[in-house]
């Protein structure tokens, strides 16, 4: 899986002072541009060994010839011999970081979180007996066979499920006719799994990311301490996680917010897994299908309705750093309208997922809201980052923030 080319020549790299202080500070990314020389010319997915300006071993890594980001590191310190063996001791360090983090009605968690664990651009999702394999690199797609084994042999699943970034779909048809789907004997499209004793469903061949967003599930847990007593609203509510925990909570009934009617449709089905539960199947569950953002804004300019608790959770609004001026007044304007939403007493969740809006950025977009319209009449009551299970181990890596505004 990693030999050198035909000469037996390990691929050697050197790059800038700057860069070689980034990664023997833990930044797991090379850029091109920082490569300042090189023994040979490197084919994607080759194993790399980066030295010091004192010829001394730095890091290895994957090679990637036509990114961007030319090197993503896999292990910095002292020199190692990569093998069947170190592969496999990894893997199991790996899985042995998520041990004990969740009880045992929990079925759905994240395994692998790319760089953060030390596995640059892959992510490792579980749904129960099903695993969801999400490479989001071309530098992976020469080791898919040997990847395969390693998961199968260190966690025996039912099925694998093999899903690409979009950047990737065509390029690993060409070069390698790969294709996203099952990988080895079929299973289920859509799956059911457990989180804290409720059951959800997971589009793992074709829904967003690698079938749910498991990443909400602590602010999830949040939001049902939160309900009780209140109509909530769910903007952007995706399959209804939020809801269904609020219902579970004791709120007095939950309205889906979300432009989309597959997604809605989605929410309506978890229900139904959990209709066996009295408190949920007694909570008055509706649906609204709209654009977000401007039912917000146009209830707002009403003057209701009114709740008890409103989730905002909108998919990325800063993409990339061109646009993160633009994601923090748009996160300020969400809060602003959602605030004016609120009864005395009630609750605001304000959550972001846009890696180019910092913590610090997205809490004063909501503060800065809340003053505005409710003075000083609100307090925060938490504040909250990524999941357990979605460690974060440098700074491009660190993307969710939430956080909870109460009306006094």
């Amino acid at each position: 899986m990693w030999a050198t080319d035909k000469t037996g020549s390990r691929l050697r790299i050197r790059v800038t002072p700057a860069a070689e202080q980034a990664v023997r500070q833990g930044h797991p990314w090379v850029y091109g541009d920082k490569v300042r020389e090189q023994n040979r010319p490197g084919d994607t997915g080759e194993l790399a060994v980066i030295y010091d300006r004192s010829d001394r071993f730095l890091a290895l890594g994957l090679y990637d010839k036509e990114s961007a980001i030319r090197l993503r590191v896999l292990h910095t310190g002292r020199p190692v011999t990569v093998d069947e063996a170190w592969w496999h001791a990894k893997l199991q360090a790996t899985l042995a970081g998520r041990t004990g983090v969740f009880s045992p009605d929990t079925t759905g968690f994240r395994l692998i979180n790319g760089e953060n664990d030390g596995w640059p651009a892959l992510i490792l999702d579980q749904y129960g007996d099903t695993l969801v394999l999400k490479i989001y690199a071309a530098l992976w797609l020469p080791h898919l066979k040997t990847l395969e084994g390693l998961i199968r042999t260190h966690l025996q699943p039912r099925a694998i499920v093999l899903r690409l970034s979009r950047n990737l779909i065509n390029h690993a048809m060409k070069a390698w006719q790969l294709e996203e789907g099952f990988l080895g004997e079929p299973g289920e499209d859509t799956v059911h799994f457990q989180e804290n004793g409720l059951t959800f469903e997971a589009e793992v061949r074709f829904g967003q990311k690698t079938g749910f967003f498991l990443d909400q599930r602590e602010n999830r847990q949040r939001v049902e301490a939160l309900a009780a007593g209140h109509e909530v609203l769910n903007a952007f509510s995706f399959s209804g996680g939020f809801s269904l925990y609020a219902a579970r909570g004791g709120a007095r009934s939950v309205t889906d917010l979300d432009i989309s009617p597959h997604a809605l449709d989605s929410a309506k089905r978890n229900f139904a897994l959990n209709a066996a539960d009295a408190g949920i199947a007694a909570v008055r569950h509706e649906s609204q299908q709209a654009d977000a953002f401007a039912w917000l804004h146009d209830a707002a300019a009403a003057g209701g309705p009114r709740f008890g608790l409103v989730i905002t959770d909108p998919p990325s609004l800063a993409k990339r750093e061109a646009e993160r001026a633009g994601g923090v007044e748009a996160y300020h304007h969400l809060a602003r309208n959602a605030l004016q939403l609120l009864r005395p007493g009630g609750t605001l969740l304000a959550a972001s997922c846009s890696a180019h809006v910092s913590a610090d950025e997205f809490r004063q977009a909501v503060e800065r809201a809340a003053f505005q319209i409710l003075g000083r009449d609100w307090q925060t009551l938490w504040t909250a980052g990524h999941a357990p299970d979605h460690p974060v181990s440098f700074r491009e890596g660190e993307y969710l923030k939430a956080m909870a505004v109460q009306r006094r």
